[in-house]
């Protein structure tokens, strides 16, 4: 396993530009929709003055749709005010250097207004709040998700130009746990998992997966707010490493009709003293993890959009596919959407229902809002499911966009947890892309219209 790195200090990144290794510094945040976006500055500029100023950009990367194309309906930017700016405010906790882009180093920013009060809609603050949150109960969040994504021998290039047809897979097989299958493509997965470790990523493993060419590496967890600005490093920086290899890859959550990417996420708590408290003095549950798991069922079909954000999300949700439709907890259960695992200090539970489009910050922010109205409702919680989940009689996840959008405008945790101005705002992103799917032409209905009907 690649050593853990620390991230640079500011003296180290000081050295580095002085002695020429580090000639840019990547000023990022990630929007709505999970992207890194932001500005590249010459290094020397950076130290200067965008440490001590940040850096601004307009404000519509926070009311756009997923082609940065501007759409009506959101407040905080639009043609009525003008399409301003915000801030970035670098955290400088993130700054790293990204191997795979040689000479240069990459740091996260906070969203913030010019009078210094941080952007409600910004995805990296809508969590922070969650955590001020779970503070108040003397808790914290520690986090680890489980991207999956597919590999194809085609550049990115090539796939657009292709409309994304006849693609090569990197295994023409199902290459689950494989060693064989997976050697195919190790110098690609390793330059993916060492490069990463050098930015300040620990890396656990990698392995195949059911799909033809899909892959997962797995990273240790942490605090939530490190694994998802890790996540989202990652995520922008596979692409990257894939595209210099002339290969490309996907997090979509469904490409084929074979197995979908997921994006398990893993949730544990620990008190003041940095110490678990999801497992109780006989080793199970703790009756705080009960309450706190409770409100995720309880839960999760209003905040399921927080988890599949897209048209494309739904897709996975299918019996039989290792991704839920139930909303229902087991151990060690995966026809569950929610699976407890581990045991004594160890002992968490396991969203399944992500796929490898979410974006990290709304999803643990949406468990953790979750597990907060267990806490505070006290709620409890029901018999695990011990069987088949996809076939017993439990209530469903939302099966579409169109109805995850209706369970979230109407969800009155939601509005308490994050407020009615971040519903609203999100609620306006999934009106988009349902407008955008049902006005599109689909080539499954060509094929099927054109000449027979």
């Amino acid at each position: 396993m690649t050593e853990r790195q620390p991230p640079l200090s500011v003296q180290d990144l000081r050295r580095l530009v002085a002695s020429g290794e580090i000639h840019t510094v990547a000023v990022a945040f990630t929007d709505m929709q999970g992207r890194l976006q932001g500005k590249r500055f010459a290094a020397g500029f950076f130290l200067d003055d965008t440490l001590a100023h940040g850096a601004e950009g307009c404000a519509y990367l926070l009311a756009v749709d997923v082609e940065l194309n501007t759409v009506d309906g959101y407040p905080m930017a639009s043609w009525d005010t003008g399409y301003g700016d915000f801030a970035l405010v670098p955290d400088l906790a993130t700054l790293r250097r990204t191997p795979w882009q040689p000479g240069t180093a990459l740091v996260t920013a906070d969203l913030a207004w010019h009078d210094g009060t941080p952007v409600p809609a910004s995805p990296r603050q809508i969590l922070r709040r969650q955590l001020d949150r779970l503070a108040e109960h003397g808790l914290t969040a520690w986090a680890g998700t489980e991207l999956e994504f597919i590999v194809f021998r085609d550049s990115f290039e090539d796939a657009w130009k292709s409309g994304y047809r006849e693609l090569t897979p990197a295994n023409q097989y199902n290459a689950d746990y494989s060693l064989l299958a997976t050697a195919r493509i190790e110098p690609l997965l390793a330059r993916i998992r060492n490069e990463m470790g050098a930015a300040g990523m620990v890396v656990e493993s990698a392995k195949g997966e059911c799909n033809l060419g899909q892959h997962e590496i797995a990273f240790r967890y942490d605090d939530a707010l490190t694994t998802c600005d890790q996540h989202s490093v990652y995520k922008t920086g596979a692409k990257e490493i894939a595209a210099q290899e002339g290969m490309s890859l996907t997090f979509m959550a469904k490409y084929n009709e074979r197995e979908g990417n997921s994006c398990h996420i893993h949730l544990s708590l620990r008190d003041e003293r940095n110490k678990s408290v999801c497992a109780g003095e006989d080793g199970d549950m703790s009756t705080l993890m009960r309450h706190f798991l409770a409100g995720q069922l309880a839960a999760m079909r209003e905040l399921t959009l927080l988890y599949a954000p897209n048209i494309n999300s739904y897709k996975r949700f299918r019996p039989g596919s290792f991704a839920p439709t139930a909303v229902a907890w087991g151990r060690d259960n995966r026809t569950c959407s929610l699976r407890v695992v581990g045991h004594g200090p160890s002992l968490r539970f396991e969203n399944r229902a992500p796929g490898g489009d979410v974006n990290p910050y709304l999803a643990v922010a949406g468990m953790i809002a979750a597990g907060l109205h267990g806490i505070e409702q006290q709620l409890e919680l029901p018999e695990p499911c011990s069987g088949n989940a996809y076939s017993a009689d439990y209530e469903h996840l939302p099966a579409t966009l169109r109805e995850a959008a209706g369970l979230w405008a109407g969800s009155k945790i939601a509005e308490t947890a994050f407020g009615s101005d971040v519903v609203q705002h999100y609620l306006r992103m999934a009106e988009v892309e349902q407008d955008a799917y049902d006005t599109a032409v689909t080539d499954w209905e060509r094929f099927r219209s054109f000449e027979r009907m």
